[in-house]
C-alpha cells in the first residue's frame, strides 16, 4: 500500500517502514518528536531532501485523517459561517448529520460511538471528544481505505474509549488499514499487532509490538525525566476571607429545548481541590464556563465566585485576575500568530495575544515557567507551529504566571506524553503543598484521579 525507503526532509526521515493493506500500526512518540509529522508524509506533504522514495498504491482521496489539527480548522471555519451571517445560530450553524452520509444515519457505528443523540445539534455544541468521534465516524462511514488517527483517545470518557477501541477493531478486521499515531503506551489498543516509533524526527519501523526489541524501545522513548523545580508564586491566599472559593446553588443550563443540567449546586470552599468527572457531553466544560464566566449563562444563574455574584456589577477581567484557566475552548480560540513567550505572557493580562507592554519582571516569571514546563530555549518558536501537546504547555505555563488562587483546569492533559502528564501531575502536588491556589481539575483518566482531590463531583448526562 505505501512504501517508505532512505526518506528524508528538515520535519522527518524514515530509514524503512512499509504499510500493507489491511494492517494495523500504532506509531508511539514524545511530545515534539516529529510525530505530528507523519500524517503529512502519509498525505504526500513533505518534500524529500536527498534520494529517497515514497510509493503509493493508494489514492490520497482515500487516505482519512483525524487530529486535533482537522478538529481545529472545521471549528474556525464554523466560526467563519457564523462571522458572515446576521441570521441566528440555529439557521446558520452546521448540524452534526451534515457531516455524515445521508444514507448512512442509521448505521450501528453511531450507537456504538455514542453519536445518535447527537446528530441535530450544531458542530459547535459538541464537546472535544465528541467532535473527534464524529469526524472519526465521517471517515469510516465515507469509505476511507487508510485510517490514520492522531491520539484518537484523548479527551475520551473510560467508556467512550471502550467504544471507539471496539469500533476501531471491527472497521480494521473489515479490511480499513489503521495508523494509530499515539503520545502515551496505554492508550495502544490491545488488538494493535504492530509498532514504529518517533524520536528525534526518525520514525523506526519495530514490526510486533510483542518483540523485545519493541518493548525496550517503548522503555527507551518514555524514560523517567526529572521533575523540576516550579517556581515559586506570591503567597497571599490570607486576602480571601470568603467562605467558598465558588459557590453555585441550583444552576440550570439550556440550549434551546436541550437541557445540559439543571437544579445543579458547586461549592468549594479555599484549598478544597475539586475533580470533576462525567461523560462526554455530561456538562463538564459548561460548569467551568459558569465559573469562568466564559458561558453566560452564568448570569441567570446564582453563581458567585472569588466573592462576587456574577451580574452584581463585577467585571469579567476583575475575576479572570485572579484565575488560571486551560481549556480546549481556550486551545481552539487561541488563533493569534506569535510566539511561545507572548502566550505565556498574555497570562498577566488574560488576553489571547498581548497588546499591553510586558516588563522585565513579566517576562523572567514567563521564561522561568516555560523552562519548568520542558520548553526552555522555545520562547521564539511559533506556537501554531509547535505540536499540539507542545502547545498544551504553553498554554498550562500561561495559567500559572499571574500566581492565580483559582486554578481551572479542563483536561489540562490533553495530547501530552506520558512524561509531560506525570510532569503536570507533579506540578499539582506542588501547588497543594505549597497552600496557595485552589484546583479545579476535569479528567477522564483514572491514573490522573489523584488523592489531592478531597470533592469529587460527577456529572451525568442528560439525554
Amino acid at each position: 500500500m505505501i512504501r517508505i525507503l532512505d526518506f528524508s526532509s528538515p520535519e522527518l526521515s524514515v530509514p524503512e517502514w512499509q504499510i500493507n493493506a489491511g494492517e494495523a500500526w500504532c506509531v508511539v512518540g514524545a511530545n515534539g518528536s516529529g510525530k505530528q509529522f507523519v500524517d503529512q508524509l502519509l498525505l504526500g506533504m513533505l518534500t524529500a531532501t536527498q534520494p529517497g522514495s515514497v510509493t503509493h498504491d493508494i489514492a490520497l482521496d482515500s487516505i482519512s485523517l483525524v487530529s486535533f489539527e482537522e478538529q481545529q480548522t472545521v471549528f474556525e471555519n464554523e466560526l467563519k459561517l457564523a462571522a458572515t451571517d446576521l441570521l441566528p445560530e440555529s439557521e446558520t450553524a452546521t448540524l452534526t448529520a451534515s457531516f455524515l452520509p445521508r444514507n448512512r444515519l442509521d448505521d450501528p457505528l453511531l450507537d456504538t460511538l455514542n453519536l445518535r443523540h447527537r446528530l441535530q445539534s450544531p458542530y459547535t455544541h459538541l464537546s472535544t471528544g465528541e467532535s473527534r468521534k464524529l469526524l472519526i465516524a465521517q471517515a469510516i462511514l465515507r469509505g476511507a481505505q487508510l485510517l490514520v488517527l492522531d491520539n484518537p483517545f484523548d479527551s475520551l470518557d473510560p467508556s467512550a474509549c471502550e467504544g471507539l477501541a471496539e469500533c476501531l477493531f471491527t472497521v480494521w478486521q473489515g479490511g480499513t488499514t489503521l495508523v494509530l499515531l499515539l503520545s502515551n503506551r496505554n492508550d495502544i489498543p490491545s488488538w494493535c499487532p504492530l509498532l514504529a516509533t518517533v524520536d528525534r524526527r526518525c520514525l523506526r519501523s519495530y514490526g510486533s509490538l510483542g518483540s523485545t526489541t519493541a518493548q525496550q524501545a517503548l522503555d527507551q522513548l518514555f524514560a523517567p525525566a526529572a521533575q523540576p523545580d516550579w517556581p515559586e508564586q506570591a503567597i497571599h491566599l490570607s486576602e480571601f476571607t470568603h467562605d467558598f472559593i465558588v459557590d453555585i446553588r441550583n444552576a440550570s443550563v439550556r440550549y434551546g429545548e436541550k437541557c445540559v443540567f439543571e437544579d445543579l449546586s458547586f461549592q468549594l470552599a479555599p484549598l478544597e481541590h475539586a475533580l470533576v468527572t462525567g461523560d462526554n457531553g455530561s456538562g463538564k466544560s459548561t460548569l467551568l464556563g459558569l465559573i469562568t464566566g466564559d458561558n453566560p449563562q452564568c448570569y441567570s444563574n446564582n453563581v458567585k465566585v472569588l466573592g462576587y455574584s456574577r451580574g452584581g456589577g463585577e467585571s469579567i477581567w476583575e475575576l479572570k485576575h485572579q484565575m488560571g484557566i486551560v481549556s480546549s475552548e481556550l486551545h481552539r480560540l487561541y488563533r493569534v500568530r506569535c510566539d511561545a513567550l507572548t502566550v505565556v505572557c498574555s497570562g498577566f493580562f488574560d488576553s489571547i495575544g498581548v497588546y499591553d507592554p510586558v516588563n522585565e519582571f513579566q517576562l523572567g516569571i514567563a521564561r522561568q515557567w516555560l523552562s519548568a514546563a520542558g520548553l526552555a530555549g522555545r520562547e521564539a518558536d511559533a506556537f501554531h507551529k509547535m505540536s499540539y501537546g507542545e502547545q498544551r504547555l504553553v498554554l498550562i505555563a500561561r495559567a500559572l504566571v499571574k500566581s492565580p488562587l483559582l486554578l481551572v483546569l479542563d483536561e489540562p492533559t490533553q495530547g501530552l506524553d506520558e512524561v509531560n502528564r506525570s510532569r503536570v501531575l507533579n506540578l499539582l502536588t506542588t501547588l497543594e503543598a505549597r497552600e496557595h491556589t485552589t484546583l479545579i481539575f476535569v479528567s477522564h483518566r483514572l491514573d490522573e484521579h489523584l488523592p489531592l482531590f478531597q470533592r469529587h463531583f460527577h456529572l451525568e448526562t442528560s439525554v
